[in-house]
């Protein structure tokens, strides 16, 4: 079952025409690094894709994978709401 966070994470202007992705689930979250990511590298970057994989897996909280995808979006200078 999918778990979706109760406080969901705003990305501005990272969507495909430059619109803002509303983040609420590990799953989503790894989908915005994978496919709307503004940046190709970055050490917070592949922290958060191992803490996403992991929660998919179990190994880690949800709330882990939310922090990370915040962590990310800080390093690579993505506006957000969270």
């Amino acid at each position: 079952m999918r778990k979706t966070w109760s406080k969901p994470v705003i990305l501005h202007g990272i969507g495909e025409e430059g619109e803002d992705v509303v983040v609420d689930s590990a799953l989503g979250a790894s989908w915005a690094l994978i496919e709307d990511w503004p940046e190709e590298d970055g050490e917070a970057l592949d922290k958060a894709l191992l803490v996403l994989a992991a929660v998919a897996q179990g190994k880690a909280k949800e709330e882990d994978g939310r922090k990370a995808l915040i962590a990310a979006a800080l390093e690579a200078g993505v506006k957000i709401t969270a």
